[in-house]
């Protein structure tokens, strides 16, 4: 899980700054109300949205928002990887070592559940409101504070647990799957492209899936929040006022962002892990990882308090712990 934290919360940051434009028209087209009749919005899709947003506020106002989504993004992807690594390691089988479908399911909802409860809602609701009202940083969290008080930067908490436990579930069920498959069931590594590919096929889930929530949340974070009694109450609104497919303003941004954003956030992810346990001297044991009842050598360590020497055997496998831990026995011995 160390490691996952670290890999997670580098590659979030990467993930972030590279399709943050798409984010920005994502929220500026959830925020949108349904208008008289007439009256036409200022602009209708992703591209219209990007050359008013820079002809009318200037090409940096496509960047308002990055700077608290940045700051949250290291330990929310920090949080996230290694909250999947650590219930994983929970729900695996004690004998097999292996995990379903449906366990990678959960151990993915529970990290989103972690990540949206201490890193997602208050970043969210800042950056909502600095795009909503084109602000930077330092003068839209005065403004939210004087405006709203501390409450202002925490709000939407149901909504969002819901859009990420369902995010993270998805993704990582079908990553998981699709390595699994790729990699014959860890008998060979992937590549690079492999990774990318993998992680823009699971971004297509969470869209598609759970826009609704998605929407829901980006209205109760943003500045005209007031208007809704609860998560419930919003939905109920949005439905009353706008129909179905007011649930899936933003879609086709959203779909932009998140298709290459996981892609990338998953490629580096996978890579930083492998330069990392390289670096601290794990990496050794990937290629080839033990199944059970497979012969190995043991390197049995000196344990002076135990009164052993150490010295070298074989054994074979009975339990499969993961690759990059030594199981060790209750003198102290490690192989």
């Amino acid at each position: 899980p160390v490691v996952a934290l670290l890999a997670g919360s580098i590659a979030g940051g990467i993930e972030a700054t590279a399709v943050w434009p798409l984010e920005n028209m994502k929220t500026q087209l959830q925020l949108m109300e349904k208008l008289p009749a007439g009256q036409k919005p200022p602009f209708r899709g992703v591209v219209d949205g990007l050359m008013y947003t820079t002809r009318t506020t200037g090409f940096l106002s496509l960047y308002n928002g990055l700077l608290p989504t940045l700051i949250g993004s290291i330990p929310k992807a920090g949080i996230r990887f290694s909250g999947n690594a650590y219930f994983k390691n929970l729900l695996r089988d004690p004998e097999t070592g292996k995990l379903t479908p449906l366990k990678n399911l959960g151990a993915g909802m529970m990290a989103g559940v972690c990540e949206a409860i201490v890193a997602v809602v208050p970043m969210e609701t800042i950056k909502t409101k600095l795009i909503q009202n084109n602000l930077g940083m330092v003068e839209g969290v005065r403004h939210i504070l004087a405006t709203e008080g501390v409450g202002g930067l925490y709000q939407g908490v149901g909504a969002t647990v819901l859009k990420q436990s369902s995010n993270q579930g998805l993704r990582f069920m079908w990553f998981n799957e699709y390595k699994r498959i790729v990699t014959e069931d860890g008998k060979t590594s992937m590549s690079p492209l492999g990774n990318l590919l993998g992680g823009m096929s699971a971004g297509c889930f969470s869209p598609l899936g759970n826009n609704p929530f998605d929407t829901v949340k980006t209205k109760m974070q943003g500045s005209d929040a007031h208007k809704y009694k609860g998560t419930l109450d919003c939905f109920a609104k949005i439905l009353a006022n706008e129909g179905i497919q007011g649930f899936y303003r933003g879609i086709v941004p959203r779909l932009g962002r998140v298709v290459p954003g996981q892609g990338i956030i998953f490629m580096s992810f996978e890579f930083i892990q492998d330069f990392v346990e390289q670096s601290l001297g794990r990496g050794q044991y990937k290629k080839h990882k033990p199944q059970r009842g497979d012969l190995v050598v043991l390197v049995l360590h000196a344990a002076p308090q135990a009164g052993f020497e150490g010295g070298m055997g074989t054994s074979r496998v009975r339990r499969l712990d993961p690759w990059w831990q030594r199981s060790r026995n209750d003198k102290g011995c490690a192989w």
